[in-house]
């Protein structure tokens, strides 16, 4: 150290906050990027909108599990896989149109239930189980009848 000089020690200087209003549009940016270098928009659309884009039919049958590299996994069983399998070129087709670009090249199947049930029918009013007696008067005994009519008709 030289004489007579004295160092101080100099941390660097926070930047200074801008308070000031800013568009969605910034604050999005830096906290989407990230999400969609992952996965393109419009694959996201692909498989949070399959129902609408498949088809009832296609839909029934198969679940999209994964999309990469041009390729869309889906899970269904064994015999419907087959069946999706002759079909590939038009559902690759259908898919393509409906999301407005080539995406799809390719299928693959695993077989996997697609975990898809057609809605259960909703019982009739006299099929419904009358709660038990000596329930307690008031939303209580409201809420516990309602709680058994649940169990007993599921749906």
């Amino acid at each position: 150290m030289a004489r007579g000089s004295r160092t101080k020690d100099v941390q660097p200087a926070e930047p200074a906050r801008n308070y000031a209003p800013r568009g969605i549009a910034a604050l999005l940016a830096p906290v989407v990027r990230p999400a969609f270098r992952k996965r393109a928009p419009a694959a996201a659309h692909l498989l949070a909108d399959w129902e609408s884009l498949a088809g009832q039919e296609l839909s029934a049958l198969a679940a999209p599990v994964k999309f990469a590299g041009g390729t869309l996994t889906l899970a269904c069983t064994g015999p419907a896989a087959m069946e999706l399998q002759h079909l590939a070129p038009q559902i690759i087709s259908r898919l393509n149109q409906a999301v407005g670009q080539t995406m799809v090249e390719r299928l693959r199947f695993i077989r996997q239930s697609p975990g898809i049930e057609p809605p259960k029918p909703i019982p009739a009013p006299s099929a419904l189980a009358t709660p038990p007696a000596g329930l307690p008067d008031g939303p209580l005994g409201e809420a516990l009848a309602r709680l058994y009519q649940g169990i007993k008709n599921p749906g």
